[in-house]
């Protein structure tokens, strides 16, 4: 079974408030007959948009393929949240890897967030892109310590932008009775996902790519020359970059060792009028300290977006509402009888450290995924690196690229099931507070 077909119809938006809210998009012919091109780019998600938009701006000829539409992946369904830095904490990447190697994650971390607000200024691009998101906790030792990272940031990083939030400065921010405090960073932002990967592809046909929808990959034949093979037609190229995150299946197996897909939902309420302050007081995203993690904001048409809840093979569950509405009333229990008006999932990909996983599977292959859940800036930017090292710049692309990776025990055949296992591990901490 392959992901790219298990839950959605083919060529179609799932049905979210971001399709709903979607502005149009041109559809672009799938790929028929053999043509040529200097780099031939597989998906067209962030990574694949910002890697083919800045190699066309480059001067290459680049041909991009996407089995459905562009932004049908994890980068039109997702929270929108745009995070600083990595999706590990500079404290955990420290002891990792050391405060050199960290520092320079950071500034990588920091170039992403710089790079979105650059194309969306630069391309005007109209997604909804507004400052601040808080990460908020449960417990008193749970602020402590994201109060101490606030104090690092700070201290170590030169960081400004954020600042800590203790418990009636979280309430009245979040009037939630779960939060006991938080960090609020005004450097991070929040966005409308789906319009943002549209904007990039407006941006990236403007600049020369020839991009073909509903052109599924079925296989590829690596050389110096590579051929890839769609249902209808064949892409021979110098350069392949594979952006196919948590769609990737078994196109490369290394890759797939690495990186394991898995599902996310998100609900969007009913428009919540002048009780939207009950939520939120201020236009900032939410994310909190729960392994499997809660995230929200608030729409520009005043609905809560929700999102919570993850599963692990390949069906969504039936009732992706009663799903998430579990999550979102133990954060607010007023709104246990709200109605929900939209209700998706999505499928993303995560790697052993939660780290993105960026390789150079062969001399003339490049791929960047497994973004953990912080894809908005970490995937447009790894598509950026992929673009300079083929242009001959590979510094930024091997320094992401020497990040340690380890595979799932088992390998791909065996990463979903024992997956599972630690996720309900996980899942079980969260509920009983640990």
């Amino acid at each position: 079974m392959n992901l790219l077909f298990s839950n959605d119809r083919q060529g179609e938006f799932p049905p979210s408030w971001y399709a709903a809210t979607a502005h149009e998009a041109p559809r672009h012919p799938p790929l028929t007959g053999s043509t040529r091109a200097d780099v031939c780019v597989v998906g067209g998600g962030y990574t694949g948009l910002s890697a083919a938009l800045h190699l066309a701006e480059a001067g290459f000829d680049v041909v991009l393929l996407e089995a459905h539409r562009l932004g049908f992946g994890a980068s039109g369904r997702n929270g929108g949240q745009l995070g600083s830095g990595q999706r590990q904490d500079q404290a955990s990447l420290e002891k990792m890897l050391g405060k050199p190697e960290a520092r320079m994650l950071w500034d990588l971390g920091e170039e992403a967030k710089d790079l979105v607000k650059g194309l969306i200024a630069r391309h005007g691009i109209d997604c909804d892109l507004t400052p601040g998101v808080a990460w908020t906790g449960f417990s008193r030792a749970e602020v402590d310590d994201l109060h101490r990272y606030a104090d690092l940031l700070q201290r170590d990083y030169g960081y400004a932008q954020v600042e800590a939030l203790d418990a009636a400065a979280c309430h009245a921010l979040c009037p939630s009775p779960a939060y006991k405090g938080g960090v609020l960073d005004m450097g991070a932002g929040h966005l409308h996902p789906l319009n943002f990967a549209l904007g990039l592809g407006r941006a990236a046909a403007a600049a020369g790519v020839r991009i073909h929808e509903g052109s599924h990959v079925h296989h590829i034949t690596e050389g110096s020359r590579i051929t890839v093979q769609t249902g209808q037609g064949r892409v021979e190229a110098d350069h392949l970059i594979l952006a196919c995150n948590g769609y990737l299946g078994g196109l490369q197996r290394k890759v797939a060792a690495r990186v394991m897909p898995i599902n996310n939902f998100i609900v969007a309420t009913e428009p919540l009028g002048d009780a939207a302050a009950r939520v939120l007081t201020r236009d900032v995203a939410v994310a909190d300290s729960k392994f499997v993690v809660n995230y929200f904001r608030l729409s520009a048409d005043r609905r809560l977006l929700f999102g919570g809840g993850e599963s692990y093979g390949y069906r969504f569950p039936r009732d992706i509402a009663g799903l998430v509405r579990k999550p979102m009333t133990a954060i607010f229990p007023h709104l246990a009888d709200v109605r929900l008006d939209y209700a998706w999932g999505g499928t993303l990909a995560i790697t052993m450290k939660r780290l993105p996983y960026l390789a150079r599977v062969s001399p003339n292959v490049l791929s960047a995924s497994g973004y953990s859940g912080h894809g908005v800036g970490t995937a447009v930017h790894a598509g950026f690196l992929m673009a300079r090292a083929i242009a001959g710049q590979a510094e930024g692309f091997d320094t992401m690229a020497r990040i340690p990776t380890t595979p799932f025990p088992g390998g791909a055949a065996l990463r979903s099931p024992l997956l599972v296992l630690a996720m309900s591990w996980y899942g079980l901490r969260d509920r009983l507070g640990l």
